[in-house]
């Protein structure tokens, strides 16, 4: 069985840049795909950056593109989100989630990962 922790959220303002952190406890042999998912007040959840955990490829959807980077610390166990040039629209609470199904690529769908950690709140102001 697969724990999720996250860490690292807080408060930025407009171009400054957190990391987020997301602690993995349990096995990674049964999970195909790491992603961090977001959710703002009042709007869906949406998929912000995925990583295959057995081939390592990565990505990201548009709106973070060149902005964030996912990546993991296998030693750590642990899965980062940095995310730098921040903009008040990223304000959210970001979840860290795995899935455990082999699928050809990472699913960018959040119904697909079946494990969730509790959520990191990042705020950017303007």
């Amino acid at each position: 069985q697969v724990q999720l922790v996250e860490s690292g959220g807080g408060s930025v303002q407009s171009g400054g840049s957190l990391r987020l952190s997301c602690e993995v406890s349990g096995s990674l042999r049964s999970v195909y795909c790491m992603g961090w998912f977001r959710q703002a007040p009042g709007k869906e959840r949406e998929g912000v950056a995925f990583k295959n955990i057995p081939y390592g490829g990565t990505a990201y959807t548009t709106s973070v593109k060149g902005r964030f980077t996912i990546s993991r610390d296998n030693a750590k166990n642990t899965l980062y989100l940095q995310m730098d040039s921040l903009k008040p629209e990223d304000t959210a609470m970001y979840y860290c989630a795995a899935d455990r199904t082999f699928r050809d690529a990472c699913s960018m769908t959040r119904t697909d990962f079946d494990t969730w950690g509790q959520g990191a709140q990042v705020t950017v102001s303007s």
